[in-house]
């Protein structure tokens, strides 16, 4: 059937971590991994609860600075330092403008309560998008199949109607295993090539 909507992931796809030298420093000062940082932020059960919208984001920043013995007054320097290197892709957003003169487009992220602000302000994404759907917002993260079922009927197409964009492989099974067609982002480049290929 004929793809009359695109979907994207946010982390990882549209904002992705360019230069990793800011979050490792912050690791190495906290005497930690990078990786174990992140699963700091966005793992165990709070990053979860956080991510499903049971605690607000300020909360869990407020966590994650009380595990590493981060003075609460300096949370706003944790995460900005913890961001450091990430940046938005607005190249690829605008490559989706051009997507959305012809197709529905959407968002699927798993993301704390806070993202809609970003994306509403700094990141000016709202008008490139007909159905934005936050985890923290909806209480179901993927690869949860509500999560994608949501989404479509927002956009008001049908499984196969739709093709998902995510960098994490178990996020794209999801998708698939409610009809979606799915590829997994590796590079700008890449997901213009398939994308394209799929759609002609």
């Amino acid at each position: 059937m004929k793809i009359n909507a695109i979907i994207f992931d946010i982390g990882g796809v549209l904002v992705r971590t360019v230069d990793r030298a800011p979050r490792q420093a912050l690791a190495q000062r906290l005497g930690m991994s990078a990786a174990d940082l992140e699963t700091l932020v966005f793992g165990g059960e709070s990053g979860q609860r956080a991510q499903l919208g049971q605690i607000d984001e300020a909360e869990q920043w407020a966590y994650a600075c009380r595990q590493v013995g981060w003075p609460l007054e300096r949370v706003t320097e944790f995460r900005e330092q913890f961001f450091g290197g990430d940046e938005l892709d607005v190249e690829l957003l605008a490559y989706i403008g051009g997507l959305h003169r012809a197709y529905k487009t959407g968002i699927i992220s798993n993301a704390m309560n806070g993202t809609r602000d970003l994306i509403e302000g700094a990141w000016e994404m709202t008008p490139l998008f007909d159905a934005i759907v936050l985890s923290g917002e909806v209480g179901v993260m993927k690869p949860d199949p509500r999560i994608y079922l949501l989404t479509l009927a927002r956009l008001d197409v049908q499984p196969d109607q739709a093709v998902f964009i995510d960098d994490f492989q178990h996020n794209i099974d999801g998708a698939r295993a409610v009809g979606m067609q799915g590829i997994r982002f590796r590079s700008p480049e890449q997901l213009v090539a398939d994308l394209g290929a799929l759609l002609d």
